[in-house]
């Protein structure tokens, strides 16, 4: 039988990464590999792994747009990447976009095992480029049992493996509409015991809407060495400089008149135009990682980290000049042995992370900062312990058992200030400690079917842009969203492992919801609206239609060619509940934008040659704007492709020509709108019709 390679469906829900395999015999079943996920820590194939967790490779982000990672995110079912203006990314998971008005909110995320989340709660996702990211594995609703505050979820990035007795040099380039330019650098090498990788990513966008503009450099170094048998050294470099306009959202009538406009002014408030509204920043994030290994069954992993970054934010009426340090850690001892004839591990271990900056808002002239409205230096400091084990009991059941406690400070010393708070003011804030439970059971059926039932509480501290708009007000009556996730699901494949699926179902019940809301003046303020209730389903398939064996001259020597579909599907339930006193009853009410239903599928065709197409299409129903749920933005549906021709030759040069494009039928729709946004500006048109070529050319020895 000839030995090819065979992509492993990784989560049944996605395209995913050839790797080295057995081919696909139709007359008897072969089993496909097992794919390892992080997980809570566990490191378990996929199947034992009591969660509903996404996984994205490289080459799943290689099927589509190579500027963006909108696309690619979106295939997970119950998971939505949303980008408001050219690179200004909002991730939500579960529905939990209700306080995200902008950047990443509950949700942590990690960068290599580094916490990317600052100590404040916020995520730079705008950051990364999506060349550099090499693996994400998404970790759905409540993780605070191992990762801490955040009742979304957990994001894992990592970026690409370098493989071991190989050196590489890569360049690319990508050109498209709306002034798409587009360049990257690789260079890796590789032995048993240690490997370097060196990448480089530069893009420009003039933008589809007017005032949406971008420029992203970003730099990223990796290192890894196993400096003894026990010992593995590694160290991760991130540098990014990037500046992109903000166009801000428009009213219905506007969107509908003319989706490439920007947010025209009034006779109360500026536009973003004469405002000169962008974001830019500067940041720096080093990280090392001690791996070592007393025996085959203890192992100790610690990872320091520390980051600075210099922001220049002007929007409509203020001008904000943010200058930050972050330093912390994270450790975490393993330990695997026998109890009573059965597998036990164990886990525990604990995260710092401290953080301060200086925060400054000037008034807004045009885009330069004018006379200053208030001066504030922030500190905070945060951390939690956790313990984790896995238990293997009789009749192939697999028990987790987990908790975290948990600590949270914010402090805000008012340096100057000509609003009415006098200056010297400060503002202390201590979350009560905080225990977050995980309990999970496992029941395996064979190698092709398990089934699993979890119960797991978290909760997702105010974050300092919620506790300190930029209207200079301090939010100290803002709570800590509290809730408990109860969830079951199966995984498993069928037809000789030739297909392969996902189904889970989620009830989360989240106290003390905090939603957003805008200004006339487009500053963003929160409050506390009592509970919600968040009840869904997600189903993922996946697998070949028909796979033949390549011949030796393939694109990829050894890799699979034929044809595979996939599609991920998310229905959800999302609805208010209580309501404090005082407020509007938004019981029954469904959560502000969140659809109920939202779909991904796609195609992937290659063959012997080297030539590849991949359509895919996207579904998203009606979203509700505000909390009232009087105003609604339209469902709709997206449609993309791209193919090229990939082929290694003279066994060592790498070559990859491609061609794509995304919203084929130029359908207009919003995706990231503002919520509850003064006036009806809820609307951030996203690309029309949009066209992207590009090739990359690489030698390996």
């Amino acid at each position: 039988m000839t030995t090819i390679r065979r992509i492993p469906l990784l989560l049944a829900l996605l395209p995913c990464a050839a790797r080295a395999q057995t081919p696909l015999d139709t007359a008897r079943a072969v089993a496909l590999p097992e794919a390892t996920v992080t997980g809570y820590g566990q490191r378990l194939p996929l199947r034992r792994t009591a969660a509903a967790i996404g996984v994205l490779d490289a080459r799943t982000l290689q099927q589509f747009n190579p500027a963006a990672l909108t696309q690619a995110v979106n295939t997970l079912p119950g998971v939505r990447l949303e980008e408001r203006a050219t690179a200004s990314y909002r991730l939500s998971i579960r529905g939990s976009t209700l306080r995200s008005p902008f950047g990443v909110r509950n949700v942590k995320v990690y960068y290599n095992g580094i916490p990317f989340t600052e100590a404040g709660g916020s995520t730079p996702l705008n950051l990364l480029d999506p060349a550099i990211i090499g693996r994400l594995e998404v970790l759905k609703g409540p993780a605070g049992s191992v990762y801490g505050a955040g009742t979304g979820g957990v994001a894992l990035f990592g970026t690409p493996e370098v493989a071991a007795g190989r050196s590489r040099v890569a360049v690319g380039a990508t050109v498209g509409s709306y002034g798409l330019r587009r360049a990257t650098a690789t260079a890796e090498t590789g032995s048993a015991t240690s490997s370097v990788r060196a990448q480089y990513a530069h893009q420009e966008l003039d933008g589809y809407r007017v005032q949406s503009a971008l420029r992203r450099e970003v730099f990223a170094l990796d290192v890894r060495t196993v400096a003894s048998p026990k010992t593995t050294l590694a160290a991760h470099l991130l540098y990014t400089d990037i500046n992109y306009q903000l166009p801000g959202g428009l009213t219905r009538a506007q969107f509908e008149a003319d989706p490439r406009q920007a947010r025209p002014g009034t006779a109360t408030a500026p536009g973003t135009v004469a405002q000169q509204a962008f974001y830019a920043s500067r940041t720096g994030l080093l990280g090392l990682t001690h791996e070592y290994r007393f025996t085959d069954k203890l192992e100790l992993q610690t990872t320091l980290y520390g980051s600075g970054t210099a922001i220049r934010t002007p929007y409509l009426v203020d001008y904000e000049r943010n200058t930050g340090l972050g330093l912390g850690g994270r450790s975490a001892l393993s330990y695997r042995t026998a109890l009573a004839g059965r597998v036990l591990r164990l886990q525990g271990g604990g995260e710092v992370q401290a953080g301060f900056t200086n925060g400054r808002s000037y008034q807004n002239n045009g885009g330069t900062p004018g006379a200053l409205r208030y001066d504030d230096e922030i500190t905070t400091t945060t951390g939690f312990v956790f313990a984790q084990a896995d238990y293997q009991l009789p009749a192939d059941l697999l028990l987790t058992v987990a908790a975290s406690y948990n600590r949270l400070r914010y402090g805000i010393a008012r340096v100057s200030n000509a609003a009415a708070t006098p200056s010297g003011y400060e503002f202390s804030r201590d979350f009560r400690p905080e225990v977050s439970p995980r309990v999970a059971l496992l029941k395996e059926f064979g190698s092709n079917l398990s089934v699993y039932a979890s119960v797991s509480t978290g909760f997702s501290p105010p974050t300092i842009e919620e506790i300190r708009p930029s209207d200079a007000s301090l939010n100290g009556s803002l709570q800590a969203e509290r809730g408990t996730s109860y969830e079951v699901g199966t995984r498993g494949s069928w037809l000789a492992n030739r297909l392969r699926y996902e189904l889970n179902l989620f009830d989360f019940e989240l106290r003390e919801t905090i939603v957003s809301s805008t200004t006339e003046q487009g500053i963003v303020v929160f409050r506390n609206t009592g509970s919600t209730h968040q009840r869904g389903l997600e189903a993922a398939l996946s697998g070949w239609l028909w796979q033949v064996a390549p011949a030796a001259s393939a694109a990829e020597p050894g890799a699979p060619t034929g044809l595979r579909a996939w599609a991920s599907y998310a229905y959800n339930d999302f609805r208010f509940g209580s309501y404090p006193s005082g407020g509007a009853d938004l019981r029954g009410n469904r959560l502000t934008g969140t659809a109920p239903h939202t779909l991904s599928a796609g195609l992937g065709f290659s063959e012997a040659h080297g030539f590849y197409v991949n359509p895919n299409l996207s579904h998203q129903a009606r979203v509700v704007l505000n909390d009232a749920n009087t105003d609604t933005a339209p469902g709709y549906w997206v449609f993309g492709a791209r193919g090229g021709w990939r082929r290694t030759l003279l066994g060592h040069l790498e070559t990859n020509i491609y061609a794509g494009l995304d919203n084929a039928t130029d359908r207009r729709y919003s995706l990231g709108n503002d919520l509850n946004a003064f006036g009806g500006r809820y609307f951030q048109p996203a690309p029309g019709r949009a066209w992207y070529a590009g090739a990359q050319v690489g030698w390996r020895w």
